[in-house]
């Protein structure tokens, strides 16, 4: 790798092998889902990456090098002639200042947003209770998966314990019953201040924020997102009130003290991680 004032230029060898390595980490993410599509099956856990995140698994196989890299011997190939390429010569390069001139707001909205949620302290009282709260005094649910409880002694967990969710996205999933039991009511307007580093889906919607910045991003680091998602997800789903047994999932027991604490051990390690990642893609916002 050459470096040129701003500009890191890599030799085809070189960026064809990460390219390469980035399309298999990609595919063994994305296999699961790619086969169950084919069979028509689905997954309680690992499909929420791909529904609730509505963004193909081949977006996950386009390798980007990011902003400010110029890819020697690229010109003459189809990834130049992606949207948001541009080819000097025989090399190509992400046109990052069409891109951004393009997408401003929403870069300014993402690098605003990760830079508040990462200086916040993170908050672990929550207990994944947003789940729980989903399906309060309520009959029919969102997934297939039964409860592990009855609804009834379900019910008993929400109103024995302090729903705090600050995560809008998740909050507007409650019952009617469970919204006016949440200490905080987070909407679309107060996300930028609410947004804290605990919460186990302002980690995952990281992925969703590098998806959104397409190109700027290195793929390395849109793996890393990805990654860093569905592993939340897991513990998300075993700290819910689903029985996931037949899936091979063990629960987070929250509804105990013992599994109170378990949860808050893996999600304080899940903080740090998404705070990494924060500080990796505010960084190359600039």
């Amino acid at each position: 790798m050459r470096r040129t004032d701003q500009t890191q230029e890599l030799e085809t060898d070189e960026w064809r092998g990460r390219e390469q390595v980035h399309e298999e980490r990609a595919d063994a993410f994305t296999r699961g889902r790619r086969e169950r599509a084919a069979t028509g099956q689905t997954h309680p856990v690992d499909d929420f990456l791909f529904t609730y995140y509505p963004f193909r698994p081949g977006l996950l196989r386009r390798w980007h090098p990011g902003a400010g890299v110029l890819l020697q011997g690229a010109a003459d190939l189809p990834r130049a002639t992606w949207k948001w390429y541009r080819s000097t010569g025989s090399a190509s390069q992400v046109d990052a200042a069409a891109f951004s001139a393009k997408n401003e707001r929403v870069i300014r909205f993402i690098g605003t947003l990760l830079t508040a949620t990462r200086q916040r302290p993170a908050h672990f009282g929550c207990f994944g209770l947003h789940e729980w709260a989903m399906v309060y005094r309520q009959g029919e649910h969102r997934h297939v998966a039964p409860l592990r409880l009855s609804q009834s002694d379900t019910d008993a967990v929400v109103d024995g314990n302090r729903v705090a969710c600050s995560h809008f996205d998740a909050f507007r999933f409650f019952t009617p019953a469970a919204l006016p039991l949440n200490q905080l009511q987070p909407s679309r307007e107060n996300q930028p201040v609410l947004e804290q580093p605990g919460c186990l889906h302002a980690g995952m919607d990281i992925y969703k924020w590098v998806i959104k910045l397409g190109p700027l991003v290195p793929g390395e680091v849109l793996l890393d997102a990805f990654e860093l998602a569905r592993d939340i997800r897991q513990l998300d789903m075993e700290a819910s009130p689903y029985d996931l047994s037949a899936w091979g999932y063990e629960p987070v027991a929250v509804e105990t003290a013992a599994g109170k604490a378990e949860y808050v051990r893996r999600q304080r390690s899940f903080t740090e991680r998404s705070n990494l990642l924060r500080d990796r893609v505010v960084d190359l916002l600039g």
